[in-house]
C-alpha cells in the first residue's frame, strides 16, 4: 500500500477541500442542494480516489483511480468557473493574494488538474 500523504497531488487535493468548503459557504441558500453540494462532493472525491487508489496492489488499478480523481478535478474546475460566471458570492478578498475565496479555489483547481495530468502522464509512461 502506498502512502497517499507522500504524493504531491494528494497534498494539493487535500488542501483544496477546505478552501472549497469556505468559498461555497457564501453561495445562495437556494444552491445548498445544487451547485454547492456538487462542488463540495467533487472536491472531496479527488483526494478520496487518490487514497483508495493507494490501497490497490496493481499499478493499473492505481492509475485507474488517479484517472477518476482527474475527472473529478476537471468537474470541480468547471463548476467553480460556472459559479464565478453566475456571479455567485465570492466571499471576502484574501489579503495576501488579493483574490476572493472562490477565485482562489478556482485557481487551485486549475493547478490540481495540471498536476494530476502530469502525474497521469508519468504513470502511463511507466506501464
Amino acid at each position: 500500500m502506498k502512502d497517499p500523504k507522500k504524493l504531491s497531488v494528494f497534498k494539493l487535493a487535500d488542501a483544496l477541500v477546505p478552501v472549497v468548503y469556505t468559498a461555497t459557504a457564501h453561495f445562495p441558500d437556494s444552491e445548498r442542494f445544487g451547485l454547492t453540494s456538487q462542488i463540495r462532493r467533487a472536491s472531496v472525491s479527488v483526494p478520496s480516489n487518490l487514497v483508495e487508489g493507494c490501497t490497490r496492489e496493481s499499478p493499473a488499478d492505481f492509475r485507474r483511480f488517479v484517472e477518476i480523481a482527474f475527472g473529478s478535478a476537471a468537474e470541480l474546475q468547471y463548476q467553480l468557473s460556472l459559479a464565478i460566471r453566475l456571479d455567485f458570492p465570492k466571499g471576502p478578498v484574501l489579503p495576501i493574494k488579493q483574490v476572493t475565496e472562490l477565485e482562489q479555489a478556482e485557481a487551485l483547481s486549475v493547478e490540481l488538474c495540471k498536476a494530476l495530468n502530469g502525474f497521469l502522464q508519468v504513470l502511463r509512461s511507466e506501464s
